[in-house]
């Protein structure tokens, strides 16, 4: 499917800072309601001390942001480039086009620095389903065949004009499929048979000597120095997005724990390092019901590889004390929340659940599934593609765009949490049985200002009384059912 380069030729890129701003010198508040009539705008700023609460229900938290409280460093928030975001993006005109990047890249917006994108095909992509090196699925070991083709460079451009509005972006690139001739079934799609990668495993006994293991490598070596020469590094890969999902009706690929941990320790990550490349890459790429998987990788030789363990939302009773736990076992490992859809249908909290969740357990990044799609909430593969995933925008016509209520809650994090910011230790948050509650994350500034992020699911204000471990005691009104955002000077 060819797609429009044009609303990118010319791109005028806007210097913004990737940092927070100006240094904050008295409080201020922002909040995004379930109502939409609060869309990251300024209310009444918190005060020092215990306030006048008058009639409203009272909530006490505490922030710990001494040198005691620091836990991890966010690297930053965003969300996934689909061919459904580019495609559907490159149908805006270029003033338009300038004005979402601006509200998404920089600090007159979300501020987001942290974009996953697909590696060829997703479900979020248009017919047919493709990789970069398809060659009408003949065998090519060598790779001669490889081409990013129309809708990979698109992508490429798209996030390189990203980076020139984010100097901070971090960029991390997941594929669903292999060309299917590295495939047992020899498919991208359409069948759950052999869904596996013919790399010797299920062949010669477990060795891993022959097949296209090798090629698998070398395909993410091509396919990082393509987009380095558009001007989109890859700062990190995941090899298989979600590697224990095999389905036919989008590409997918099922790959074991010891398998993966293999192929990124003799192929993958050898292959990187030979090619001169730094990019890294990130264990697992799936939900926290399983993290015997990531753990396996970091137990194995792989580890010299893999700095990070990427997870998704979707285990039933999804929880993100996993992440936590993780953390204890591997303190020197980051962990991402690498993907939560966005249904139109979900909740008004959800995508700040999605982000405060990990938050509180040590994630140091969080990207929703997706940036951007029409307004029919595509294009995707007819055969299997996700008919209700919302992006965080939803393109319109060729001058008009919608920044959904997933955005703005999301942007209450990013755009007051900027990469370099520590989360730090508090207490006071829980949520009760019928769903109503107060949760809350905050962090330290590169700056010195601290953050405090309040999410009100009661469906009434919250008078919140927050206690710094450094001294002092800041209070304010939280509307209800909110995500309400306080930065304290330094």
């Amino acid at each position: 499917m060819l797609v429009n380069l044009g609303a990118l030729a010319g791109f005028i890129a806007v210097g913004h800072a990737a940092a927070s701003g100006k240094r904050a010198t008295e409080a201020a508040a922002y909040s995004s309601n379930s109502a939409g009539n609060y869309k990251l705008s300024s209310i009444a700023a918190p005060v020092q001390g215990s306030g006048s609460p008058g009639s409203a229900s009272t909530w006490k938290l505490t922030v710990d942001d001494t040198a005691s409280g620091h836990r991890q460093t966010i690297n930053g928030f965003g969300a996934a480039v689909t061919d459904a975001t580019v495609t559907s993006f490159n149908t805006l005109n270029q003033a338009t086009l300038q004005q979402l990047l601006n509200e998404l890249m920089t600090t007159d917006g979300a501020n987001f620095s942290l974009m996953r994108h697909t590696i060829g095909a997703s479900d979020l992509s248009g017919d047919p389903a493709y990789t970069y090196d398809d060659n009408n699925n003949a065998a090519d070991p060598s790779l001669t065949g490889f081409n990013l083709g129309d809708r990979g460079t698109a992508m490429a451009k798209l996030l390189a004009t990203m980076k020139t509005l984010q100097s901070s972006l971090t960029i991390l690139g997941s594929s669903w499929s292999p060309p299917g001739w590295m495939k047992l079934n020899g498919v991208i799609d359409g069948s759950t048979t052999n869904n596996n990668l013919n790399d010797g495993y299920l062949t010669s006994g477990g060795t891993g000597s022959t097949g296209y293991a090798a090629a698998f490598a070398q395909y993410f070596v091509k396919y990082i120095q393509a987009y380095t020469n558009l001007g989109a590094p890859v700062d990190a890969i995941t090899i298989q997005n979600e590697p224990l999902n095999s389905q036919a009706g989008y590409p997918t690929m099922y790959v074991y724990a010891y398998e993966s941990a293999d192929l990124i320790e003799r192929y993958v990550g050898p292959a990187l390092a030979q090619a001169g490349l730094d990019t890294t890459v990130w264990a697992y790429d799936h939900n926290t019901d399983v993290p015997s998987y990531p753990q396996t990788i970091l137990s194995s030789g792989a580890s010299t590889y893999v700095p990070a363990v990427a997870w998704h939302c979707y285990a039933s009773n999804v929880d993100w004390t996993v992440l936590s736990s993780f953390h204890t076992a591997n303190p020197n490992t980051e962990q991402y929340m690498t993907e939560c859809w966005t249904p139109a249908s979900g909740a008004w909290h959800q995508a700040a659940d999605f982000t405060m969740g990990p938050l509180q357990n040590y994630a140091v990044g969080v990207m929703a599934w997706t940036l951007g799609t029409d307004a029919n909430d595509g294009p995707h593969l007819s055969s299997g593609g996700c008919a209700t995933c919302h992006g965080l925008v939803t393109v319109n016509s060729a001058t008009s765009y919608t920044l959904n209520t997933a955005y703005y809650m999301m942007a209450q994090f990013s755009k007051f949490m900027p990469p370099g910011a520590v989360v730090v230790s508090g207490t006071g948050s829980y949520t009760y049985d019928n769903g109503g509650g107060v949760q809350s994350v905050a962090s330290v500034n590169p700056d010195g200002s601290r953050t405090v992020v309040i999410q009100n699911t009661f469906g009434n204000d919250v008078y919140v009384t927050v206690t710094l471990g450094s001294g002092g005691v800041w209070s304010g009104n939280v509307p209800e059912e909110s995500v309400t955002t306080w930065v304290l000077p330094a």
